[in-house]
């Protein structure tokens, strides 16, 4: 591998400002001192401007997958039937936490295929619902469900609606209020480009109130919101990743949320016209492919081997695929901090690659597409 950092073009982790390791450069601080009760209520106040919500949050220290658990061992119950839409390997893994804890059922769609909401309604009539879950931005295919309608569809229903937002919050919008969404889970390291090993939910008044305690010890979320507006935390945190995701919090309230979603979506647009325009084929349906990750399939006498080129050749290193896609896909992960260089330099690498495994495109054609991109942009 070159010696120069990494270029890291993940579906997460992602790129990290420098500020933010800074922010960990520091000598061990005590979890009940006065100087990190400070910094866990202005991160309190900071995730709800992430989560654009003014109800309860809380932060856990443990990955995505953690604030999952934790959202649904507090607010599912043994009794409660579960409807989980699953289109990718996120969304399956809500729906075996899910089975964990409740009821559940799945509705499976093809991958790469975005949830129906008729096809939704259709289940929610056939069954006797109680909840209903979504992965709002699957990962594992590059695709933005539809996840304001099937809230819509939750509201009517009486249902309630719980959002894997791992890959979402922070880089696409998403309305709490508005959707009817009961409980939100955020990592740390994607949209808000923070070191990995954190997550927070975000809960309504009404996920809130139906909050109880006696699926989980550790993963308690009721716990944790409390002790969060309390400016504590139940059990000893990740003290030096909770001061890092202060500063990336930091950073994006200084650039606004509306202004990162904003320009992750040119990334996106622009990351998706490259690939067209090199012949690389996107994976997910067009019109629901997502904006901080793009799919796409191997072309003809490409496979595996451009990631490992692209990681020991030109240092950039770009997600494989999951599951049932393992093999046949590679994913461009262009959330957080990401930039147009960054972006380029990818496609850059992508084409030198890809001319030596001879698929064929015409030279610089990505990478001339990022730099009209960007000019617009700017």
């Amino acid at each position: 591998m070159p010696s120069v950092e990494p270029l890291l073009m993940l579906a997460g982790p992602v790129k990290i400002d420098a500020r933010v390791i800074q922010a960990m450069s520091r000598p061990s601080l005590g979890h009940r001192t006065r100087h990190f009760t400070a910094a866990l209520r202005e991160i309190r106040e900071l995730l709800q401007y992430a989560f654009d919500t003014r109800g309860p949050v809380g932060l856990l220290s443990g990955s995505g997958t953690a604030g999952i658990e934790s959202m649904l061992a507090g607010l599912l119950r043994t009794e409660d039937r579960v409807l989980c839409l699953t289109n990718g390997k996120f969304g399956e893994r809500v729906f075996e936490v899910a089975a964990r804890y409740a009821q559940a059922q799945q509705l499976d769609i093809p991958w790469g295929r975005p949830v129906n909401p008729e096809a939704t309604r259709e289940a929610l009539e056939e069954g006797d619902y109680d909840v209903l879950a979504l992965c709002h931005n699957e990962t594992s295919t590059g695709l933005t469900n539809p996840a304001e309608e099937l809230g819509r569809l939750a509201q009517e229903a009486g249902l309630l609606y719980l959002v894997d937002g791992i890959t979402s919050v922070g880089g696409l919008p998403v309305d709490m209020e508005a959707w009817g969404i009961d409980g939100l889970v955020l990592g740390s390291q994607k949209c808000l480009a923070a070191p990995a090993g954190l997550s927070a939910v975000a809960l309504s008044d009404r996920g809130y109130e139906r909050l109880h305690e006696e699926n989980a010890y550790y993963l308690n979320l009721k716990a944790h919101v409390d002790h969060l507006e309390a400016g504590s935390t139940p059990y000893t945190p990740a003290i030096h990743l909770v001061l890092g995701f202060r500063e990336a919090l930091r950073l994006l309230r200084e650039e606004g949320l509306l202004a990162r979603i904003a320009r992750t979506a040119k990334l996106g647009a622009a990351s998706r016209a490259a690939a067209d325009a090199i012949g690389l084929p996107l994976l997910p349906d067009r019109a629901f492919a997502s904006n901080t990750v793009s799919a796409f399939s191997y072309p003809d006498r490409v496979d595996e081997t451009l990631r490992e080129r692209l990681r020991e050749e030109h240092g950039v290193l770009v997600a494989g695929g999951q599951g049932r896609l393992k093999g046949g896909i590679f994913r461009i992960g262009h959330m957080g901090v990401c930039s147009f260089a960054d972006l380029r330099a990818t496609f850059r690498a992508l084409e030198a690659v890809l001319a030596d495994l001879g698929h064929p495109f015409e030279p610089g054609a990505g990478v001339e597409v990022i730099d009209g991109s960007h000019d617009e942009a700017d």
